[in-house]
């Protein structure tokens, strides 16, 4: 179980005019692109739920055949990930419309698809958010006893194997995402959500509500449709979260959970040594890969620098707004990083073998 420390206060002065002198360049450069990248944001938000949408009622049309059934389900898991990726996202930070009420109206295709929205905008605005790669409070690495991220996390002797058999457990990313933690958050007031909020009584009326509909609609509903065994739909159910759980963690796991990322620790009083705006440049780092399919299908996951500063920016603007970010780091000497997909998910196998052992091997053997 995560060790919770005292709530984490950044230095609130310490790189104020530096920020505010990226910000004023970050806005003019969104100002400038914004009459011609509207059109891709909406574009978008009517897209790839249709694709979801479609793809589902092709796999109840033309899924008697179930090798047509098992592609659909495959590829309903592909785009999961895309609609979070370039539509939830985004409604969640209330960048995809200006309207608020559209976007919270959005966020709810979040719980059609299995996972809860409410626990999930917690998680991630009041607590990834605002203390990234901080031990008891970034809600990305609140993992289970299984895993050791933290360097100077609690450990056990059954972390010594955890670089070899976590890669086999995560393909049940998603399984255990939707059907067991959104519950534990819930209803485990010692979970790390009760800290910054109290779960209003709807909200558990609704997550019972679409977790049973969206067990049903994939679950359920083909075998009565399709006259297919119970089994079959479930290995559909199984081909599809596995897929998004590949593809999901490609994403996630490449920018924070690495060993090129620092994990600060606030001292007893919770103060942290530095400022928000440094933090997020010493706990994060981009990837490489740019190209369109990664701007227009994958939401431009490899800018994470950019909306971890500028979350209320919408990522079709992340590839000039991170040109500015990586400009203005030079000048100023923040520790802008870069790297290859397979660099950052080698970074993240070599911090599972680190944290594997009780020493800081990494840190011994540089």
């Amino acid at each position: 179980m995560m060790t919770k420390t005292v709530k984490p206060a950044f230095l609130k002065f310490q790189d104020r005019g530096l920020f505010l002198e990226l910000r004023e360049e970050v806005n003019k450069t969104v100002k400038k692109l914004e009459p011609e990248r509207k059109t891709e944001i909406f574009i978008k938000a009517l897209l790839f739920p249709c694709i979801y949408i479609f793809t589902y009622a092709s796999a109840l049309v033309w899924g008697f055949d179930t090798r047509i059934f098992y592609g659909c389900y495959f590829f309903m898991g592909v785009f999961l990930v895309l609609n979070f990726l370039n539509i939830i996202h985004e409604a969640v930070h209330q960048t995809l419309f200006k309207n608020k009420r559209l976007n919270n109206w959005y966020i709810h295709f979040f719980d059609l698809i299995g996972a809860n929205s409410y626990i999930w905008k917690v998680r991630h605005i009041r607590l990834h958010h605002n203390y990234p790669n901080v031990m008891g409070w970034d809600s990305d690495f609140e993992q289970s006893d299984l895993a050791r991220v933290f360097p100077h996390g609690a450990y056990s002797k059954m972390h010594k194997y955890q670089h070899i058999y976590l890669p086999f457990i995560y393909p049940l990313y998603l399984l255990n995402w939707l059907l067991v933690r959104d519950f534990k958050d819930f209803f485990d007031r010692k979970k790390l959500v009760w800290s910054v909020t109290s779960i209003p009584a709807i909200e558990f009326i609704k997550l019972f509500i679409f977790k049973l509909f969206f067990l049903f609609y994939t679950l359920v509903l083909p075998v009565f449709v399709l006259h297919i065994s119970f089994g079959q739909a479930l290995l559909g159910f199984l081909i599809m979260l596995f897929t998004a759980s590949i593809f999901s963690l490609l994403v996630l796991l490449s920018p924070h959970a690495s060993t090129e990322s620092e994990f600060p620790l606030p001292n007893e009083n919770g103060n942290m040594s530095t400022s928000w705006f440094r933090h997020q440049f010493m706990c994060t780092n981009d990837v490489k890969e740019d190209n369109w399919f990664t701007r227009f299908f994958m939401g431009c996951f490899n800018y994470h620098i950019a909306h971890h500063l500028f979350p209320s920016v919408n990522h079709v603007y992340y590839p000039e707004v991170t040109k500015v970010i990586r400009q203005f780091a030079a000048r100023h000497n923040l520790p802008y990083r870069q790297f290859s997909l397979v660099t950052s998910l080698r970074n993240h196998y070599r911090l599972l073998k680190n944290n594997a052992f009780r020493e800081n091997i990494f840190e011994e053997t540089m």
